[in-house]
Parts: C-alpha cells; structure tokens; sequence
C-alpha cells in the first residue's frame, strides 16, 4: 500500500511538472491528472497541489473543447471527493475557477461550469472579494442566447442552459445587487426571450431573498411588472409578470418585522393599490381585469397580503357592480370579485377569531342573488360559481341565506331549456349539500319528491312532454344533492318508488326508467366515498332492484305489459352499471355477506332476502326455460363480476357450470353473452391452481364441441372470446393458445368476420366486465405483449391465407394496430407499413376505414418514415376519396390534409396533382365529404408558402 501512495505521489508530482511543458503535452497530461482525481488513494494535499498547478501553468481558454472538459471534470471530481481540502485555499480557489471559467464558450462546458458555480455557492466555499467577478463571469450569459444545430448528437436543449443558469443566478442573497438591476434591464428590453428569462429569474430569486436585498428596487420592480401586465401582447409575459409579482409579495410577506423596521410589504401592496384601484371604477373598464389580476396576483401570496387588499378592493368591487346596470358589464365585475373571495377562501381561516368576509355578508349575498335573477346566462354562471365559494367559508352563511340560495338553484335546476345554468345549479347543489346537508333536507328533498309525484300524477293521466322533462330534471337534481350520508338516507327511496311505479304506469317507456338507473349510478358513485353510505347503497338499492327485475321475468297475467320493460336490452345495462358501481367498493366482509344472498337467488331460487318477494312462480333462470328470467344473469355477472378478488363466490363450481351450459346453449345471443361474461370475469380473477385448470378444460372442451357444425357455433365463439379476454387481460399461459385458436377463426367462411372483430374487444377497454373498477386482474402493458405475441401470426396468416379471407386479416391487424401505444408502434411501422397499404386496396370498407384512421396519426408522428412512401399513399388516399362510403371518403380526405405534416420539399411535386384531384370531392352530395375537402385542399394550396 506505501508503494503505492508513492507510486501516487510520485506521479502527480510529474504531471505538475509537465503542466510547464510544450503545450502539445497538455492534452495527455489532464487526461491523467483527471485519472487520478478519480483515484481513492490520492494523499490529502495533492488535489489543491494539482489544481494550483492547473490554475497557474495553463491558459484554459487556450485549449480545446474536450481538453477544457476535462479540467472541468478535475475540478467537479476534487469538489466531490475532497470538498474540506479545496475549503482550505479559501477565496483563492474561487478566483482560480474564474480564471478557468472565463471566455467559456461551449455549451457542453457551460453546463458542467454553471454547476460547479452553484456547488461553490450552495456548499459555502469561500467567495472572499470575489463576488462580484463570480458574478460576472456567469451573468455575463444572461440571457441565454442558444440555438442547437441540427441533429446535434449531444442533445443539448436551450432551456437546458437556461435553468443551469438561473440557478446560479438565485443561489445567494449576494449577487442581488448586481443581479436586480441586469433583470430591470432585460425586462425593460424589446426582446420576449429575455422578458421571460427576467421574470422566470426575478421569480427564483424571491426564493431565496429577503426585505434587504428587495428594498432599494421595489419601486422599480413593480413599475417594470405593472408596464409588462398592462401593455404586453404576450400571454406568456403577463403570466411571469404576475407570477413574479406574487413572489415579491410571498418573500415580503416572509420577513419578519423589527420593531422600529419599515413595513415592505404594506407600503408595497400601497403602491399596487394606488396604481391599480381607479381602473376598477373606470367606465370603459379598459384596464379593469390587468389591474385585477396584478391585485390578485400579490393578494395571493399570503394571509396578511390577502387582508390588505381584499380590504380595500372588495368594497370597490361591490360599489361598481351597484353602479352598472349592463348584464356584461356585472358579469365582469362579479368574476373579479370570485378572484378575491377564493383568496379569502383560502387564506381567510388562518389565525382568525372572526368569520372572514362577515363584514361583506350582507352586500355579498344580495349581490350573488341579482346575479341569480338575472336573465343573463352568463351572470348567472358566475354567480353561481360565487355563491359556492360563499358556501364554503364556515359559519359566513345563516339558514335564512342558505334556504334563499336554494330556491334560487331550484329554480334554475328547472329552466324551461337545458342551460349551463342548470347543469351548474344542480352541481352547486350537491358541493353545498356535502356541507349543509340538514338545511338541503328540509328545504330542497321535499320539493324535488313533491315534484316527482307531480310528474307521476300527470305521467298518469297523460300530460304532455314538458312534465315528462321536468320529471328527467328532478331525476338529475335528486342524484346531484346525493352527497352526503343523510340525504342519501332520503333521496334513494324516493327514487327506487319512483321505480316501481314508473315501470309498470300505462304510459311508461324505457327511456325513462334509463333515466331513473342513471340517477341511481350517479348516486352509487357519490357514495364510493364513504363506507357507510357504500353499504346502505348496496343493501337498499341492490335487493331492489333485484326484486323489480325477477317480478318482470315471471309470467304474471295481471302484470301489464309495459312492466316488461325492465327485461329490454337498454334498461338492463342501465341496471347494470347501478349494480356494478354499488358493488365495487364494498369490504370484503360486507361483500361476502351479499354474495351469500345474492348466488343463491340464481341457483336455488332463495327471493328471502329480496324486498318484494311475493312471485307466483320459482325463480330459476339456470333451470327455468323462460327466456326472460335467463336475461337476468347479466345483473348477476353486474354483482360477482364487481367484487374484491378476495371475495369467496358460495357454490362456484355449480356456478361456472351453469354459466357455461347456458352461454354455448341457448338460442338468445343477449343471455348467452352475459353468462360468458360473467364466467370470464370469474375466470379472470380466479387464483391460479387446479381449480382454475379445471374450468379452463371445461370450457375449452364447450368451446370446441361449439364450434363443430351446428347451430351454436356463435354462442361458443362469444365465450372464446370472452374467456381470451380474461386470459390475456391477466398473462395467462393458455392466453397464446387461445388467441392462435381465434386467428384459426379468421379463414373461417361464418366467424371470420366476427372472429376478425373480434380483436378489437380484446383490446378495448369495457364498461361492464373486466375492468379496473371491477377489480379486475389487468397486468401493465398487456395490449404490447399482445402485439408482440400476435402481430407476427396475424402477418403470416394473412400472406398465406386465401384471397377471400384476407380482409379479415388485415381488420384483426388493424384493430390491433389502433389500440396500441404510439411509442410501441412506431419501431415497427417499417415492417408493418407494407401491409398497411395493402390493406388499402381491400374492396370491404371496414377494412379501409378501420387502416386510414390508423394510418391518420402515424402521418403526424412518423413523418420521416411515411415520406418514404408519398407516392403510394397520394395515390391510394386519392382513390380513397371517391369511395362509395361516405365514411371511407372522409377519412381518406383527412388523411390527404394529414399529408401536409410531411417534409414540404417531399410533398411539392405532388401539391398540383392533389389540388386537381380535390376539385371532385368539392362538388360530393354529402355536406361532412364537402367540408373535409375545403380543409385539406386549403392546406394543398398552401404548401410551400411563406409563413405555412
């Protein structure tokens, strides 16, 4: 080990001398000395040897790029692993860096020099006398000026050097006196880079500056900050104006006061006052919403900030709103004081014994009660918004006010037309309801029921659509204030009555019972939050709901016809997203417990449990040859299929067996689709081992009995690919095999088309079954395993299979393609781009639309790889133009306007042809074709332009 030390010692000590040496030596000699700064075994002493060495025999400016790098790299290595040792030189160290710094040029230098200024400052090196040149040399870059070339292989940004820059500049207090007035300068400048590099760096020093370092420049500051906000045509510039300007006000704000010391910020926020506070009240209001902004921009910087000026603007506000009479001219005014009231919102409660904004309540409420009354949509919509906010600030609004701002939501949750307003109302409806909920119960839940019996009296005797209307808006407003425990207590029986009558009244159509399922959804959700409220959804709703579908299955001569309504298609899926969401976020015990009640209503015909149990006949839909009560199973699938994975399913293996025999055995493609549905989303979730074997056999052994010749080939079709789905979805080992099955489908002359389809619901995401919210198992990136997995056969089938069954090929290719991450495809676009355009050529339209709007967003993303086929692609999407499809023409046309994404010089020598081939489409029956053909012939025309 002393051998080697001297061996170290030694070594160093012959660099150093060679430092004095023919400059053609130096070169090798940093390279070894920048060896040795790497090295673990350097002597204490040797690194400020070395770097003396450096700072006193070599012009660093004089050498190469690289060579210069490579001090760089000596010195960064020596900071990082002898940091006590360099301390030692004090200030001496730091001018030595200056020296090498200086008249650096490079960027990929400067990158490494601004960080080795930001540690000198940031791990208190000594500076000494030098600040100022540490300063210089750096600032001297201020502001960055720096273009890449092309293809730049070291891929160093601007904004790299930008940010590497602004952090040396806003490491110390220190540099403020020469830093503040070089930004006053560059803000003042004509330039937009350097405005916004200013303020960006004014707004990091405030970081890191306090009162003393701001004082002398304040006046000047603020001027410079208030010129930019009013006069700038910039959006970016007004933006960093007032980010700055909150900053300066945030560190003033974070002094703390002596008590003989002059208040910064109080005699800061003056002077933005007294600038700002006439253009609130001038008529023409030219300048109201700058002057707006800059007094909330330094409001909202802190408590005591948000005091000062509120205290004052408020007051105009209110005075201004009173003096205008025009609906515009308030709404401008209101949306200025919702500015001010969110910053009380936010700082108002902090270290107060008083209510904030009490001393404004009374003028407050009046005014957000004319702007509900206003005729003025726009208005309204503001003070909607406002009265929001006033809601949220605790113990501002009395009962009184609260009943007073419900009556004015009520009545506009029933405008005559479905406006913003009323969209709106019923949303602050239900944010105030989560924190009034005793006034909305009193004072809004018994009108809405009275309401929706009105609605029911008139549905009755036959009245005319608007109560029909005004029932699907009550149905809306009784979901929105469904927020809160206790008014879901009373909301959700009215609008599970409301079920039971509705479906069964003479005059009853689905859409209206859709209607009340989607109120039900909607509350489903908003109690996903609460447990409490979750349960008592789920054991209210779901018995319900139940009871309601099995009476409608059962063959009751006294049930009127239209109580069948609950078995169509559209109101069983409603009923299933209602069932499904009331599921999902139940606890495992809570679930277990409905699972209990729930399978066995299905497999034994147990109706104990169930509100209205009373059936005139056994409910059996596994056993039962009623096609009404098999539908069923898709509300089954909405409960099991919705449950946490650690949920035990009571008698699972008589349950998937049902579920097979009816899926590949009955002759209703709805049922069967819902028990393969349900038997997959068991399937998915189902832990490995010999169970789950088990009934992967069976079903591979119905799947395959099937699909022989017979007249259940597309039931069994549905459940390969529902149980392909459930595979995939989680890598299951069988999933290869049972894609390969499917794509054996494609030749098929009676699935082929199904089968080819058939790739897009593997890919898609569903609402219903096998998803996230189902707690579904979806491993990450499934959709790029399948692609690498599948892509390969689908190619090779396709060139091998017969011409007849191509197109479903390159339809499974495509909706495979289509599904797929951009940043997946795109390294695989040269090998696959070939059948692609091919693919454009197929004579079935599904195919074609299906490839264009893959092909549409790889123009945009791939512009270097598609410009390698311009030729094929303007004559095909040319021909595509003038399809018989409606929908292939536009997409086509879409594609043409695409094309102009390209390299300009690639497309030039086409532009005439296109031009002339879009005249026709220009004249096409179809107004949709017409309009994509102006569009893409426009960007044609302009090709090659200046300024295009």
């Amino acid at each position: 080990m002393l051998a080697l030390l001297c061996t170290v010692v030694h070594l160093t000590l012959f660099y150093e001398n060679q430092l004095k040496d023919h400059h053609l030596v130096i070169p090798s000699v940093l390279q070894g000395l920048r060896a040795l700064s790497m090295s673990d075994v350097l002597p204490p002493g040797l690194a400020v040897s070395v770097l003396k060495a450096i700072f006193q025999e070599v012009h660093v400016q004089s050498l190469t790029q690289m060579d210069r790098h490579t001090v760089y790299s000596i010195i960064t290595n020596f900071m990082r692993t002898r940091e006590e040792e360099l301390k030692s030189l004090g200030a001496d160290f730091t001018f030595g860096f200056i020296q090498v710094m200086d008249g650096e040029k490079d960027p990929r230098n400067l990158l490494v020099a601004f960080r080795i200024v930001y540690d000198l400052i940031s791990k208190d090196y000594s500076l000494g006398p030098f600040v100022e040149e540490l300063f210089e040399v750096t600032s001297c870059y201020f502001p960055v000026d720096f273009t890449p070339p092309p293809n730049d292989p070291h891929g160093i940004q601007r904004e790299d050097l930008i940010l590497s820059l602004r952090a040396v500049l806003a490491s110390t207090p220190r540099f403020a006196e020469f830093l503040l007035p070089l930004l006053l300068e560059k803000v003042d400048s004509e330039m937009l880079s350097a405005k916004l590099d200013s303020l960006q760096t004014l707004n990091a020093c405030c970081a890191v500056y306090g009162q003393k370092e701001l004082k002398d420049y304040l006046p000047s500051l603020w001027t410079s900050i208030r010129r930019e906000v009013f006069q700038t045509s910039s959006e970016r510039v007004e933006a960093e104006g007032l980010a700055a300007l909150h900053s300066l006000s945030a560190c003033l704000s974070r002094s703390v006061l002596e008590a003989d010391a002059e208040d910064l910020l109080d005699s800061f926020l003056s002077s933005i006052l007294e600038d700002c506070r006439h253009h609130l009240c001038e008529p023409d209001m030219k300048l109201v919403w700058p002057s707006a902004k800059l007094l909330q921009a330094a409001a909202g910087a802190s408590a005591r900030a948000c005091d000062r000026v509120t205290s004052t603007v408020i007051p105009l506000l209110l005075e201004q709103f009173n003096r205008h009479s025009q609906s515009s001219q308030r709404r401008t005014i209101l949306e200025m004081l919702l500015g001010f009231l969110k910053l009380q919102q936010k700082w108002g409660n902090e270290d107060k014994d008083e209510i904030p904004l009490s001393s404004f309540k009374t003028p407050l409420c009046s005014l957000v009660s004319l702007a509900l009354a206003d005729p003025s949509t726009q208005l309204q919509l503001v003070g909607i918004r406002a009265l929001t906010v006033l809601g949220a600030q605790p113990g501002l609004l009395s009962t009184q006010d609260l009943e007073l701002a419900i009556d004015h939501l009520y009545r506009l949750s029933f405008l005559e037309e479905e406006s913003q307003s009323c969209l709106a109302a019923m949303e602050a409806s239900g944010t105030l309801a989560t924190l009034y909920p005793t006034v909305f119960i009193s004072h809004l839940v018994p009108r809405l029921a009275e309401e929706l019996h009105t609605g029911d009296t008139e549905l009755a005797s036959g009245e005319g659509p608007s109560y029909q209307a005004r029932r699907l808006r009550c149905l809306q407003a009784l979901s929105a204030v469904s927020t809160h425990a206790s008014i879901v207590r009373e909301t959700l029986p009215m609008l599970l009555q409301y079920l039971r009558h509705v479906h069964r009244g003479k005059n009853a159509n689905s859409n209206e019972v859709i209607a009340v399922c989607r109120s039900l959804h909607l509350v489903a959700g908003q109690c996903q939050q609460e447990p409490e409220s979750c349960w008592y959804f789920h054991q209210t709703a779901v018995p319900c709901l139940l009871a309601l579908a099995v009476q409608a299955s059962m063959p009751d001569k006294d049930l009127p016809n239209p109580g069948k309504l609950l078995l169509e298609e559209e109101v069983l899926a409603a009923m299933v997203s209602v069932i499904s969401t009331a599921s999902t976020h139940l606890s495992p015990e809570l679930a277990a417990q409905s699972v209990a009640l729930v399978v066995p209503l299905f497999l034994d015909g147990d109706v104990s449990f169930l509100s209205e149990n009373s059936f005139p006949s056994k409910f059996l839909p596994f056993q039962n040859s009623s096609s009404e009560q098999k539908r069923l199973v898709a509300l089954l699938m909405a409960f099991v299929c919705s449950l946490p994975k650690n949920v035990e399913i009571p008698q699972l293996d008589r349950l998937m067996q049902e579920l097979l025999t009816l899926s590949c055995h009955h002759d209703r493609l709805f049922s069967c689709t819902a028990a393969a549905k349900c038997f997959a989303g068991l399937l998915n979730k189902h832990p490995a081992g010999q169970q789950l074997d088990e009934f992967l056999q069976k079903a591979m052994e119905k799947v395959e009995t099937g699909l022989s010749p017979g007249p259940y080939r597309s039931q069994a079709f549905t459940l390969l690919l529902w149980v392909t789905k459930a595979l995939v979805l989680r890598y299951h080992p069988l999933s290869s095999c049972l894609t390969e099955r499917l794509m054996g489908l494609l030749s098929d002359a009676e699935l082929g088309p199904a089968a080819a389809d058939g790739f897009s619901l593997l890919m898609a995401d569903c609402p219903d079954v096998l998803h996230r919210a189902g707690h579904a198992e979806i491993r990450i990136m499934f959709r790029q395993r399948f692609f690498t997995d599948s892509v390969p056969a689908l190619v090779q089938g396709f060139h091998a299979a017969p011409q007849n069954v191509k197109p479903n090929y390159l339809k499974g290719l495509s909706h495979v393609l289509n599904s797929l991450p951009k940043p997946v495809l795109l390294p695989e676009l040269p090998t696959l781009l070939s059948l692609l355009l091919e693919a454009l050529s197929c004579t079935d339209s599904v195919v074609q639309l299906s490839t264009l709007s893959c092909l549409q967003p790889l123009l945009l993303d791939a512009p270097q790889v598609m410009s390698l086929h311009i030729d094929t692609l303007v004559t095909k999407f040319l021909n595509l133009s003038c399809s018989p499809s409606m929908a292939v023409r536009i997409a086509a046309l879409q594609c043409i306007h695409a094309l102009t994404r390209l390299p300009t010089p690639v497309l030039l020598p086409y532009k005439m042809q296109v031009i002339r081939a879009l005249a026709k489409p220009l004249d096409d029956k179809k107004r949709l074709v017409r309009r994509e053909a102006v569009t893409a012939r426009g960007a044609w025309f302009l090709l090659g332009s200046p300024g295009s």
